[in-house]
């Protein structure tokens, strides 16, 4: 049987060319793909009324670690050491399966609440093969389009992340990739989340690359972020093994070299970038504008909510504020005007869009309001205080909505926000990751020496 949705009389951004913007627009949705994006629509559906609200494409989170939703806030004042430290040495040797299945389903509950329609989750939490079927099945439940990245179990700090000579389990990657991930067709895809060279030995990082491409599926790693990694000159050493492709997304890519820079874009590689995490932490700049010059077109993630925001709104505006920021400072000291490839408010939403899908490998599905991708869909209040008055749509999207504002929410055409509330048992979720918490924090406290405890 078919099911029509149609959302009427929006400010619809669609993030094609082809269509543009439609100040007054309607956007048809068949059995879960948009159909067509007009002005006016006639239909025998179920209407959504817009008015009042600006439409847009889902937001693309390009890197994630959801599991890590139960210790929300637990490190905001962390630099990057820190959170090797505090988080993968402390807490992450400690999560059970449920603790990863409640923090999926609450940290992708999240996304969705705030306009977040595509996340790529970057699981390096397997420390059991029942992780990561119990992170799948909490992405399952929520609703969300993923993409999930298996990566290494997070045991011991020593082990995994300094010269690490444990290769992720081929076996069990193969086992996840055929239960779950048989098809490349689903709301769920599969990645493979790789620590690279520098983190692991060579012969580690060979093998995973090319267990990666046995499985014909991408590979997502970070490079060139702060004292240590900032050195390692990753993508280089890469480039000398031979596994450069335009199957990698490279997260990060703050202290990337010219010429890796090249390397990147020459090999059809991708980019993800967080940029309150890299400002905050000491990644480095977030290297928005670099990404750009380099023709790549780079996308937005949030990495890690121990330190900061969940949400898109977020990242945008980091990112526009820290470019801008750095040019201005630049010609100020040159005594020279800013340049006229500053950054706008527009870029930023496609930028959190359509470069996401196509970070992510999904532009052919989502990231913007074509006829013919899946329907994943955002209505933004456009009538709220903080919003109201609107003069340019994107940028009140970019510089002026917050979560609060994200009314509508539609995945593959399956209504999952409305009216400004999820339509899904958040009660339970949040019972779930809280559950999670106080288990994580008693654990953490058992495992702390005994001069410790009353500190812990």
């Amino acid at each position: 049987m078919t099911t029509r949705t149609l959302l009427r009389n929006g400010h619809v951004i669609s993030m094609d060319p082809a269509i543009g913007d439609l100040p007054q627009g309607d956007v048809l949705v068949e059995d879960g793909g948009i159909v067509d994006v007009r002005p006016e629509i006639s239909a025998d559906a179920e209407v959504l009324d817009m008015t009042g609200r600006i439409v847009i494409p889902g937001f693309v989170d390009t890197h994630r670690h959801t599991w890590e939703a139960p210790i929300r806030g637990v490190a905001p004042d962390a630099t990057l050491d820190d959170y090797f430290v505090d988080i993968l040495d402390t807490f992450a040797p400690l999560y059970t399966p449920e603790d990863v299945y409640a923090a999926n389903l609450a940290g992708a509950l999240e996304c969705l609440n705030a306009g977040i329609t595509t996340l790529v989750d970057w699981s390096h939490i397997n420390n059991t093969p029942d992780h990561p079927d119990a992170a799948i099945q909490g992405l399952a439940e929520s609703g969300i389009r993923a993409q999930y990245a298996y990566g290494s179990a997070n045991t011991s700090l020593a082990d995994y992340w300094f010269e690490s000579k444990i290769a992720i389990p081929a076996d069990d990657v193969r086992r996840i990739r055929a239960q779950h991930f048989a098809s490349d067709d689903g709301l769920l895809t599969m990645a493979l989340a790789t620590r690279g060279p520098g983190f692991c030995v060579n012969d580690v990082v060979a093998s995973e690359w090319a267990l990666a491409r046995e499985l014909g599926i991408p590979i997502t790693v970070h490079v060139a972020m702060g004292r240590l990694a900032g050195r390692f000159g990753m993508v280089k050493q890469l480039h000398g093994m031979g596994l450069l492709g335009p199957d990698t997304t490279y997260v990060h890519c703050c202290y990337l070299s010219e010429e890796e820079w090249r390397m990147v874009a020459d090999s059809g590689g991708t980019v993800s970038v967080a940029p309150q995490v890299e400002l905050q932490m000491g990644h480095g700049w977030p290297p928005v504008m670099q990404a750009i010059e380099h023709g790549l077109r780079p996308s937005l993630s949030i990495d890690v909510v121990t330190t900061v925001p969940g949400d898109m709104f977020t990242q945008i505006r980091a990112a526009f504020g820290a470019e801008r920021a750095r040019v201005n400072a630049d010609c100020w000291q040159a005594n020279m005007p800013v340049p006229s490839t500053m950054l706008t408010a527009r870029q930023m939403l496609e930028i959190a869009t359509v470069n996401g899908a196509h970070v992510a490998g999904l532009e052919d599905r989502t990231g913007s309001l074509t006829p013919g991708k899946r329907a994943d869909i955002v209505a933004i209040g456009a009538t709220a205080l903080n919003v109201a008055p609107v003069h340019d749509a994107a940028a009140a999207v970019t510089l002026c909505a917050d979560v609060s504002n994200v009314d509508t929410v539609l995945v593959d055409g399956v209504i999952h926000k409305r009216d400004g509330t999820l339509l899904t048992d958040t009660g339970r979720a949040l019972r779930l990751v809280s559950e999670a918490r106080d288990r994580l924090l008693a654990a953490k406290e058992m495992k702390a020496p005994e001069g410790e405890k009353a500190t812990a």
